[in-house]
């Protein structure tokens, strides 16, 4: 990748840098709260540990990747593939690792992994979060919505901004 990121799988080491970039996701959400910051992290560990056991159990074979640059972890990316798509699970950045073009490059690897496979490349995003538009510059579109999340889906094919 040009922006010198490398993927390699997690593991048990790994989890509290998980935790953290999990936590850095949630940061804005919960300054909004009022909580102590006992009481934060321990609901924020409670909801890392939740996603963690839906993950496992609902993604059987994902791939649970730490994505490093340089010599340092910066983030993390699951995908689970199948014969019928390949979905992005999570994909997250540590805050000052964002808008760098790290996940850019990653989603393209992924495109290009859907385009020669020629199945969909699938993902969930919160309904009211603005990088809806930004999947869809790449060629996602909007599907259902589930809950608070809505589906989107990138075909073989998409061009861009479709």
């Amino acid at each position: 990748m040009k922006n010198c990121a490398a993927l390699r799988p997690a593991s048990a080491e790994d989890q509290e840098f998980l935790f953290q970039v999990y936590a850095s996701t949630r940061a804005e959400e919960m300054t909004g709260t009022g909580w102590p910051d006992d009481e934060i992290e321990l609901f924020l560990r409670m909801q890392f540990d939740l996603q963690q056991k839906h993950y496992q159990a609902h993604y059987p074979g994902a791939d649970f990747q730490v994505i490093w640059a340089d010599t340092r972890p910066i983030g993390r990316l699951y995908v689970h593939r199948t014969a019928s798509e390949i979905r992005i699970m999570d994909i997250a950045l540590l805050p000052e690792q964002r808008r760098q073009g790290i996940g850019t490059e990653l989603l393209l690897t992924l495109i290009g992994e859907s385009e020669a496979k020629g199945i969909p490349l699938t993902l969930h995003v919160e309904g009211n979060n603005p990088i809806r538009a930004y999947y869809a510059r790449l060629g996602f579109v909007p599907g259902e919505s589930r809950g608070i999340y809505c589906f989107m889906e990138r075909r073989p094919g998409a061009l861009a901004g479709e």
